[in-house]
């Protein structure tokens, strides 16, 4: 009994400690059967920046989420299936970097194209994943993205400004060093109602200003002169009628 317990504890570590295959298989650069990004990274200054996405889509729970949901927050897209290989060997990055940041605000989705719940589930179990995905089987919700996801080009993560446009793309597998990189960028930069860093907060007007400027009270008169003053020859305003 202890004998088989042995053999049964070491095929148990072996298979925690061994490397997804999938996963080993884009590390190793060998994109068989799926259509990956090419790498490429692209960060956009705020001036290059089109028009805020419009995202609506059903996560796997059965809840419904628009992009008005998170105005004002940094948002982390990234576009995944269960059996793609690079999904699988970024998959702990994601998960590790949505730990790090959510505390600071930032929101991550998946937008999954191809897999039933039970998979999406089983993959998010293997790999840790916390935050919701997207079921976009039907391509709906990747459609209104098409102007920065290329058909097919999966893995790809968008990460979204304050303002809901699109700060950074990465075609391919993420690399944690780069989306972190990202991500910490698109949090330095204001929020909507908020002065850009190293910009003065304008001064707030003092009581007097504030009476200054507010519009007479009505039925207070707004001819201040006094009678026999220049331009009231007559004394005072009404006199001789």
């Amino acid at each position: 009994m202890l004998a088989v317990a042995a053999v049964l504890a070491s095929i148990v570590l072996t298979g925690c400690a061994a490397e997804d295959p999938l996963a080993a298989q884009a590390r190793a650069g060998d994109n068989k059967n799926y259509i990956a990004g090419d790498g490429s990274v692209a960060e956009y200054a705020p001036e290059a920046r089109g028009e805020p996405v419009d995202v609506q889509g059903t996560l796997f729970d059965g809840s419904t989420v628009n992009s008005t949901d998170w105005a004002g927050d940094v948002v982390v897209l990234n576009v995944w299936y269960a059996a793609c290989a690079p999904c699988r060997a970024e998959a702990p990055t994601l998960a590790a970097l949505s730990t790090r940041f959510t505390p600071d605000g930032v929101r991550f989705y998946g937008i999954n194209v191809r897999d039933e719940k039970p998979t999406a589930d089983a993959f998010e179990r293997t790999f840790g994943i916390t935050y919701p995905s997207f079921e976009d089987r039907d391509g709906k919700l990747l459609l209104s993205l098409t102007q920065y996801v290329p058909p097919q080009a999966v893995p790809t993560t968008l990460v979204l400004d304050r303002d809901g446009r699109v700060a950074a793309r990465i075609l391919g597998l993420a690399e944690e060093s780069t989306l972190r990189t990202l991500i910490t960028d698109a949090l330095a930069q204001p929020s909507p109602d908020q002065p850009a860093q190293g910009q003065p907060v304008p001064d707030q007007p003092s009581p007097s200003q504030v009476e200054a400027t507010e519009p007479p009270t009505a039925g207070t008169p707004t001819d201040s002169r006094k009678p026999g003053d220049s331009g009231d020859p007559g004394g005072g305003i009404g006199d001789g009628v």
